[in-house]
This record gives C-alpha cells, sequence and structure tokens, in this order.
C-alpha cells in the first residue's frame, strides 16, 4: 500500500508531503482544486511519461517520492529478477529536469519507465472513468472472466508457446516462398555452378597460363634471341667468356700488389661463375624451346574461357571465380535443405498446434466454470445498488483462431429492467449503470487479486442518494482487503471513509497553489456539509452531515 506522496514543483504544487493510512480514504474537492493533479503524480511514479509542462518552476527540477509497504505481497521475486535492493518498504522517486529529461529510481536504483511500469503493476490500479467505458471492450471483460477462472498462469503458458508458434509460421512462410521463388533461380544457379566446375579452375593458373601463352606464341623470336646470346657469348676468339678469361689473367697477375686490385680480381671470378650460370640456363632454355600448336590451342582456350567466366560474373581474377563457385555451391545446397527445413517446420507447428489447443481447452473450460459465478456475484451486487431485474449472459463463441487469450470469443450482453432484450453494455447501459457495473467488478476483483491498492475517479458519476450510499459501503467492505481511494463528490461516498483529504487551492502572493489536506472530525463535518448544500451551510446540511458519518 502507498503510505506517503512527496510532491516538489509539480503543475500547482509547489511543494507537498502528505501521509496515507491503509482503509477507505476519501479524497473531494471542487472541480479544478487539483484532484486530477494528485491523480497525474500518482501516474508519474508508477510511470507514465512526462514533460515541461509538468514542472511549477521551469527552472526548477520536479521531484515526486512514494513510499510504498509491501512486505505482504510476494515481490522478493520481482526485484530480484530485475536485479533492484528489496526493501519492504520501497521508494519510487520520479526527477524531471528543467531540460525535459526524466529519470526515475526505485530505492535509489535508476531504472527506465519499463520497469517502474512493471512494478507499478504490482502496487496500484486507478480507476478512471475512461476504464469504466472501457468495460465494454472484449479484452477487459475477458480479464474480469480469467481472473476468477484463475486463467492468469495457463495464458501466460498459452502466450509463450503461441509466440513461438507464429516465429515458426513465420519462417514457414518465408521458407515456402523462397523455395516458390527458387524454381527458375534454382536451374539458372546450376547452370552456372556447373559452368565452373566444369572449367576446373585452380588458384594462380591464370598468370601461369598467361606465361605459357606468351612463351608459346613467340617460340621462334624467343629462340632466335636465346641462340644468338648463347653464340655471343661462347664465340671462341671474340665471345664473352673468352674475354672474361683474358680479364680474369690479367687482373690475376696485379691482384698480390693490392687489395684494390684482389677485390676487383675477385669480382670478375665471381661474374665469370655467375655467366657461366646464365649461359647454361640459356642453353638449357633453348633446347626445351619447342614449336608446339596443339598446346598453345589448348592454352589459348583454356585462357579464353577464364575471360569469358570473368566478363559473365564481372571479377577479374580466378580466385573470385573459385569464391563465386563456393557461393552457388552454398546456395544450392541451401535451396537442397529447404524440403527438410519445410518439413521439421510443418511438424513443430503441428505440436505446437497441439498444444495451444490444450491451453485453450483448459482456458475455455475455467471459463465455462467461472461465468456462472461471475454473473451471479454481478447480479448480487448489483441489486443493493439499486438494479433488482438486472440480467447477464456470457457466451464463449469457439473459434479457429489463436488469439492472446486463447481460442475463444466472447458475447456478453447485459439487461437492466424485465421485458427487455439482451444488449451489448456500451449500447444498452446508461452511465450510471456502466459505474455501478464497474464498481461490482472491482469488488469481485478485489477478492481474486492481490492487489495492494485500488484508487477509484469517480466512478458515481451518474447515481445519487441511497444508491450513493450502497456504493460507499461497498467500496468500504472493499477497504477490509485492500487500500482504498474515492475520489468523490458524493456526500453519501465521502462519509464511508476513514480518513478525508481534501484538495484545495489557495493564493500566495499572486501565485496559485493547489493544496492537499487530512481533515479533522469537525472539518470533515463542515465539508460534508458543504458537498451537501454548497458553501452556505445550513444548520439541516451540518445536522444531516453528522448523521452520514454517524
Amino acid at each position: 500500500m502507498i503510505t506517503s506522496l512527496s510532491i516538489k514543483n509539480y503543475a500547482l504544487i509547489e511543494k507537498l508531503t502528505i501521509d496515507f493510512s491503509k482503509g477507505f480514504s476519501i479524497i473531494t474537492g471542487e472541480t479544478g482544486a487539483g484532484k486530477s493533479i494528485i491523480l497525474g503524480a500518482i501516474g508519474l511514479v508508477l510511470g507514465k511519461r512526462a514533460d515541461l509542462t509538468s514542472l511549477k518552476n521551469k527552472e526548477e527540477k520536479c521531484v515526486i517520492e512514494a513510499h510504498f509497504e509491501i512486505s505482504k505481497y510476494n515481490l522478493k521475486e520481482f526485484f530480484e529478477a530485475n536485479d533492484l535492493d528489496y526493501e519492504d518498504d520501497t521508494i519510487i522517486r520520479r526527477e524531471i529536469l528543467p531540460s525535459g529529461k526524466s529519470r526515475a529510481f526505485i530505492n535509489d536504483s535508476p531504472v527506465n519507465l519499463q520497469e517502474l511500469q512493471d512494478l507499478s503493476l504490482f502496487l496500484i490500479d486507478i480507476h478512471s472513468q475512461q476504464q469504466t467505458q472501457e468495460l465494454s471492450d472484449e479484452g477487459v471483460q475477458f480479464k474480469i472472466i480469467d481472473a476468477i477462472a484463475n486463467n492468469f498462469d495457463t495464458i501466460q503458458s498459452y502466450q509463450k508457446e503461441l509466440k513461438s508458434y507464429k516465429s515458426d509460421k513465420t519462417k514457414l512462410n518465408a521458407l515456402l516462398k523462397k523455395q516458390s521463388d527458387s524454381g527458375k533461380e534454382q536451374e539458372y544457379n546450376t547452370f552456372l555452378l556447373n559452368e565452373l566446375v566444369s572449367a576446373k579452375l585452380k588458384s594462380g593458373e591464370q598468370e601461369e597460363l598467361e606465361a605459357d601463352y606468351e612463351k608459346l606464341n613467340n617460340v621462334e623470336i624467343i629462340k632466335e634471341a636465346i641462340d644468338k646470346s648463347i653464340v655471343i657469348a661462347n664465340e671462341e676468339q671474340f665471345g664473352v667468356f673468352h674475354n672474361l678469361n683474358e680479364i680474369k689473367a690479367s687482373l690475376q697477375k696485379i691482384a698480390p700488389f693490392s687489395p684494390e686490385y684482389h677485390n676487383i680480381f675477385e669480382r670478375i671470378v665471381s661474374l665469370a661463375i655467375e655467366f657461366d650460370d646464365v649461359s647454361r640456363e640459356m642453353q638449357n632454355s633453348s633446347e626445351k624451346l619447342l614449336n608446339d600448336p596443339a598446346k598453345l590451342e589448348l592454352v589459348s582456350q583454356k585462357l579464353q574461357l577464364i575471360y569469358n567466366l570473368q566478363k559473365k560474373h564481372q571479377v577479374t581474377t580466378v580466385d573470385e571465380l573459385i569464391e563465386i563457385q563456393a557461393n552457388l555451391g552454398n546456395v544450392l545446397l541451401e535451396l537442397d535443405n529447404i524440403e527438410e527445413e519445410i518439413a521439421l517446420l510443418s511438424k513443430s507447428i503441428e505440436q505446437k498446434g497441439i498444444e495451444l489447443d490444450a491451453f485453450s481447452a483448459t482456458i475455455h473450460q475455467n471459463r465455462t466454470k467461472a461465468i456462472p459465478v461471475l454473473s451471479q456475484k454481478l447480479i448480487s451486487i448489483l441489486e443493493t445498488l439499486g438494479m433488482p431485474n438486472v440480467r447477464f449472459n456470457m457466451e464463449l463463441l469457439p473459434s479457429e483462431t489463436y488469439f492472446q487469450n486463447g481460442k475463444d470469443e466472447l458475447q456478453f450482453l447485459f439487461s437492466a429492467n424485465k421485458g427487455t432484450d439482451f444488449g451489448l453494455l456500451k449500447k444498452v447501459a446508461s452511465g450510471g449503470e456502466m459505474s455501478r457495473i464497474m464498481l461490482a467488478v472491482k469488488a469481485i476483483l478485489a477478492q481474486y487479486s492481490k492487489l495492494p491498492t485500488l484508487i477509484f475517479d469517480e466512478i458515481d458519476t451518474g447515481v445519487s442518494g441511497e444508491i450513493a450510499i450502497r456504493m460507499g459501503e461497498i467500496m468500504k467492505e472493499m477497504s477490509a482487503t485492500m487500500q482504498i481511494f474515492a475520489i468523490t463528490h458524493l456526500p453519501q461516498i465521502a462519509a464511508k471513509g476513514d480518513s478525508h483529504f481534501k484538495v484545495f487551492k489557495s493564493t500566495v502572493d499572486d501565485d496559485t497553489q493547489s493544496e492537499l489536506k487530512l481533515l479533522s472530525q469537525d472539518e470533515r463535518v463542515m465539508e460534508i456539509a458543504q458537498m451537501l448544500s454548497g458553501a452556505v451551510v445550513s444548520d439541516s446540511a451540518l445536522n444531516h452531515a453528522k448523521a452520514l458519518l454517524n
């Protein structure tokens, strides 16, 4: 339950700190006094988004802090799962900086808004007039039935399985589309792959072939040049060898005279040895050179094949062609595996469908048992709220569609009077009837929920007199097991509270401020009397107020 609320620099509130107690608390005040501001501040603590318009003084930060007593609500697991420090007295703080940036803290640990919103589901339910209208929504109606049916865990398991089922369906549809689109593509890719495989490509092959081609295509020119070089090197009287030997013999005579001459002599010796090696290599090359038109043709054809493949695939190297060949092989292997994947996914989907059907059947059975209980409880409460002839017709309609909460559709029909046909809530229920039905729903859910706090924001719309008294009594009864707040304009409801807070505006130095005050017994009598008779309080109004409080 919420034990205290501190607000600083928010809307019309400069600074406010208020303590709350368990039981049934009333909040009253004139229209526009600031009741919605209090709710807005609590909403920020629970994770609603904020902006700079929330700041009273745009140059200072807004700070809203709320204390919650949570020792009885088994929330340690939530705190551990979210890596938060658990405290029986948990403090949630929200800060809005002048820059517009918002920060949130749980027990001084910074958290994001999603974590705050997740925790708020276990702390407070704020019932607004808009929520009353949502009672006509099928999703809300299912939540009411499922709460009584104790379907929460089963629906969670169903939703987990449904998520996996939908994921598999998405994958299967993608594979089927890929399979459908890949018919012609697979045929073409197979042709390309076979073409590359047939080429028997090897890394570095192109460079070798181009070198061989140059040799074979110019064999006569090459042989003539080499043979001529061999002749020049080995001619008896004027050849290079002869002249080198002459130089070597001449330098050998003077080598002992100086290190300089000796060095020149050694270099000539080395040169002679190297030239002899070159000459032998030229001789070998000349002997190997053959005019081979057949081999030239084979090399030319292989090169042309490589060039054609490179042009087709828009690359410049054999290594790139080999990579394309590998990729095509993988693509075709993947396409070959599609049928196997489709079969496995289809089997998985079928199995998950069986499990979903089993969950759905359990959910349906629980709902079938819960509907008469809900209907009877609603009728019982609503009879005391001035609707003695109210009837409900809630019918589950099985469907083949997997919805987020099972396979049921719901027909939630209502009749307030004898002799009238059943109709949809939003079409046949008046505003006052909707308010009473919603209160009855909340009263019933309170028996099944472990929620610490429930805030009713003017749930008394469209009712008065004895009905208002009974509504107040129902909320009073609910407060025996949970903390209840009621924002109301009706004195009959206000008189039922254990504590009474008043929201009012004050003016300080031309500045309007909203304040929240816990009323004493005498102040409470006066407030209820004013709610009965207006600003001018009559003796009869005072007596009536005292009678209501007693």
